[in-house]
């Protein structure tokens, strides 16, 4: 993704494609500039061995990178990715459009809006980093709408059914190229959008999975 296309995750991603249409008024040719006051979500001073940087544990095996790719195709590919078309795609624009509304409200439309930007900084900056890595990436998975979403959710969810975004990206990227986006985020953005992006991923992948009828799925402490 990238922000001068505001149509535009998941992750699986999941829960609001609808995210972008509301803060379509918001300038997304340029870097939005966020007080740091407004965002709660603080990054944790040291990441314990075996602890994602927002809570939850590592994955530290292969990616699973024909999902992935099965993701950047449901957004438009590689080149035209938008969180908005894949998002429709997996969960269909009314849910969409319900969650947007349920995030507007509780974290703000900011918060929102910066979220979204975030998220499509990390769309853009896999892609770099996996061609200068020299990455062949393989066929999409032949996943497709809510199987889709499902998948990412499950690939999120911890041993004790906490999803947790950290635990998704690694699996989605692997954690090593997960830990250099979050990096090039902090540089780019600040720590505080980069703890915005997880908190907020964490609540909408909970509340896709409650979408989805999959109870089971509890929130992480991380989502505020």
């Amino acid at each position: 993704m990238n922000t001068s296309m505001k149509s535009g995750f998941a992750a699986a991603l999941t829960g609001l494609a609808a995210a972008a249409l509301l803060v379509a008024g918001c300038a997304m040719g340029s870097q939005s500039k966020m007080n740091d006051s407004s965002m709660q979500g603080t990054p944790m001073s040291n990441q314990s061995m075996g602890t994602n940087r927002f809570g939850g544990p590592v994955y530290e095996g292969k990616p699973a990178l024909a999902v992935t790719v099965a993701l950047v195709e449901a957004g438009g590919g590689p080149a035209h990715f938008s969180l908005v078309t894949a998002l429709n795609h997996m969960l269909g624009k009314k849910t969409v459009n319900a969650e947007v509304a349920k995030l507007s409200k509780q974290y703000g439309s900011h918060r929102v809006h910066a979220w979204v930007e975030v998220m499509d900084f990390y769309v853009a900056d896999t892609l770099k980093i996996v061609k200068a890595k020299g990455i062949t990436l393989p066929p999409p998975a032949k996943l497709s709408g809510v199987e889709l979403a499902r998948t990412l959710v499950k690939v999120g969810t911890d041993k004790d059914g906490v999803f947790r975004a950290g635990l998704m990206f690694d699996h989605a990227v692997s954690h090593p190229i997960h830990m250099q986006l979050m990096n090039d985020a902090d540089t780019k953005y600040g720590a505080r959008w980069d703890a915005n992006a997880h908190a907020m991923t964490n609540q909408a992948f909970y509340d896709v999975a409650q979408a989805l009828g999959d109870k089971r799925v509890k929130i992480s402490p991380y989502h505020q």
